[in-house]
């Protein structure tokens, strides 16, 4: 049994609702560089946030005490921000929705991370750099393994009790090729390998077998002419989608941007409260849900940080925009639909709206189908870099590689492909949606946004996809 819910009651002073979100949390990083094995890196930490609403305001405050006396100070310094916050805030805090369902979540895992030895990890490790070293000309290599666990309890003075453990992995490899004035990198999914569960995630992706191969990817674009520059059409594999969606539709439908409150830092969105509902965000292929209840993504959970249970929901379907990522707070500010999507980085941060497992779902053409309908065409994946305006309106891309397309056919390999748009006239050309065959559950553990910066993970679950009329150039325009 918790003993937070009593701890509450010992603490909570005498105010309409008060909460208290205590959260626990082991990160360890190993990684060998070149053949030589990084000081592993290892992180421990445990707090809780006291919430308080009164009269309208509310409060917060942090602690590392987790004591009686340092959680009691906590509440106290909150209900004081409570008192000053009533009647001045952006709203009327006492009329939020508060969490009304206990329950709990606990991420599968098949393979404990304690089932190996740090010396057996380093072991892999090394020999998965090794095998990356396939040519002189491979002048940087790398292979690396992240694991993160975290416990979260949040309470209430209403009796709620919600109880997450959460377990992630996060494996990398990485090799750079160098000739001549000329540098090419290959990696294992361009960074978008991470996902909830246990050692096992390294087999799902191929993590010994790739090491193995992506030496030779590098050398390959080594000896690849540049992608052209012309206006093309686009088949983008999932690694690239991951942050297609991320960035295009993900950050601009958060509806702490449309009310403006990332605007000093993280910018704000081309979407408007008045599109929900009617915009025309993408052709009838288009459909993006928000689902935190996918087994083994990587923002799995069975709540928010705000309690409100998990459930999928279609934020956009046939095209037409339907719902925002926005929680309690905001759904209650601009009066529309949202979804369980408040969430914060760690004890010493409050929740704010976030993205958790946003995917595209997949739909019924092979790689072969998209490929075949191009008569000129170019394919890419794994991204390297990226670049958006603060509405998340305009943007340009970089991917690893990119193979040609003729004739329905693909031809050879292409080096440093970038492609640029607009977001909703991208999104309107989609012409083409990948089946399960083409479907990747990825994600990112590096999403940074608010004041304090938070950085959290975000999962992703995307197929391939093919789209018409697209500008694409080489790494040199």
């Amino acid at each position: 049994m918790s003993e937070w819910p009593e701890m509450l009651k010992r603490v909570a002073p005498p105010v309409e609702w008060c909460s208290l979100r205590v959260v626990r949390s082991e990160g360890e990083s190993l990684a060998v560089e070149r053949g030589v094995v990084s000081r592993p890196s290892i992180s421990e930490g445990t707090g809780a946030m006291v919430t308080v609403v009164d009269d309208g305001g509310i409060g917060v405050a942090a602690t590392a005490d987790l004591s009686v006396g340092g959680i009691y100070q906590a509440a106290r310094t909150a209900q004081k921000w409570a008192e000053r916050s009533a009647r001045r805030g952006v709203c009327d805090f006492s009329r939020v929705p508060r969490p009304k369902r206990s329950g709990s979540f606990a991420t599968l895992v098949e393979r404990p991370w304690e089932s190996m030895s740090i010396s057996e990890k380093i072991d892999l490790l090394r020999d998965s750099c090794d095998r990356l070293a396939v040519d002189s000309r491979i002048v940087d290599r790398s292979a690396g393994l992240t694991r993160v666990h975290t416990e979260q309890t949040l309470v209430t003075t209403d009796d709620i009790l919600i109880e997450q453990t959460f377990d992630r992995i996060m494996p990398e490899l990485s090799a750079t090729a160098a000739a001549d004035g000329d540098a090419q990198v290959r990696s294992l999914g361009g960074r978008a390998i991470c996902m909830q569960g246990g050692l096992e995630i390294l087999d799902v992706f191929g993590f010994v077998e790739a090491s193995g191969k992506l030496g030779h990817d590098a050398l390959d674009l080594l000896a690849a002419p540049q992608c052209p520059t012309e206006t093309t059409d686009l088949v983008l594999l999932a690694g690239q989608m991951v942050l297609q969606v991320h960035e295009s539709i993900g950050h601009p439908l958060e509806l702490d941007r449309i009310l403006g409150d990332e605007r000093n830092y993280a910018g704000t969105s081309f979407v408007r409260a008045e599109d929900f509902g009617s915009l025309r965000y993408g052709s009838d292929l288009l459909n993006i849900s928000f689902d935190p209840t996918v087994e083994g993504e990587f923002a799995s959970y069975s709540f928010d940080d705000d309690g409100t249970p998990a459930e999928k929901v279609m934020l956009i379907e046939n095209g037409i925009l339907k719902r925002g990522l926005g929680g309690t707070l905001s759904q209650h500010r601009l009066g529309i639909e949202g979804v369980s999507c408040t969430r914060a980085s760690s004890w010493n941060r409050p929740p704010i709206d976030r993205m958790a497992n946003l995917n595209l779902e997949p739909g019924d053409s092979t790689l072969d189908d998209l490929v075949s309908s191009c008569e000129r065409g170019i394919l890419m994946d794994n991204n390297v870099s990226w670049s958006i305006d603060d509405s998340r309106n305009k943007f340009q891309f970089g991917c690893e590689y990119a193979i040609g397309i003729e004739d329905g056919r693909l031809t050879g390999l292409l080096k440093n492909p970038n492609y640029r748009g607009i977001s909703s006239t991208f999104w309107r050309n989609l012409d083409g949606v990948g089946d399960r065959s083409t479907f990747k559950v990825l994600g990112t553990p590096n999403c940074g946004k608010g004041e304090p910066n938070q950085m959290i993970s975000v999962g992703h679950a995307v197929p391939a996809c093919l789209f018409r009329q697209v500008e694409v150039f080489g790494g040199g325009d």
